[in-house]
């Protein structure tokens, strides 16, 4: 594939799909002038918003475009922040973590996943959708400075660090949107 736009304003996101998606595409191209294309997510699953993304970017653009929609699964909090975690109360990062913190206060179940839905879209051709995971559990508290989103409180099954205190490299080989992307990749091929 020659050109490959990465359905996201975040800069943090394209940085980390860069690493994921190296050699499956020539140019990987970061549109944040696309994001001005507001993209109603009214679907009911990852899957339809990933791919309600995709489907916008590449008619807006003209080029192929891979979007993803994913969220922090918390068992005691019965799945939640979920298909809502980027909006689930107003603020930036920051908020959001103490925002879970404060919620899992008391609770003694702190396992959780991350799930992402990779949707790569290729205009007048196909939509391929791929679910991912990452499972692991939450902190007590934030650690790491590297990543974004709930990073900093969400331990990997395997690992004793945080998403935010493992090197890039480490992440995006384990991360729930690798995972997708492994997938895609095995329909491609």
């Amino acid at each position: 594939m020659k050109k490959l736009i990465i359905a996201t304003a975040n800069k943090g996101k394209y940085d980390e799909f860069v690493n994921i998606v190296k050699g499956f595409a020539d140019e990987i191209i970061f549109a944040p002038e696309i994001a001005r294309l507001i993209v109603d997510e009214t679907g009911k699953t990852y899957a339809e918003n990933s791919m309600l993304k995709a489907r916008a970017w590449a008619e807006k653009s003209g080029f192929p475009c891979l979007a993803d929609d994913s969220g922090l699964e918390v068992n005691a909090l019965d799945g939640a922040p979920g298909l809502y975690s980027a909006r689930i109360i107003p603020g930036n990062d920051k908020d959001k973590v103490s925002w879970l913190l404060s919620q899992l206060e008391g609770k003694t179940d702190r396992k959780a996943r991350f799930v992402a839905a990779l949707a790569l879209c290729v205009p007048g051709k196909f939509t391929l959708i791929c679910e991912g995971e990452c499972k692991g559990e939450i902190a007590h508290y934030q650690f790491g400075k590297n990543g974004f989103g709930y990073d900093p409180v969400f331990i990997p099954d395997g690992y004793n660090l945080t998403f935010a205190e493992l090197s890039s490299d480490v992440k995006n080989k384990i991360s729930h949107r690798a995972d997708a992307f492994r997938k895609i990749l095995e329909f491609v091929k």
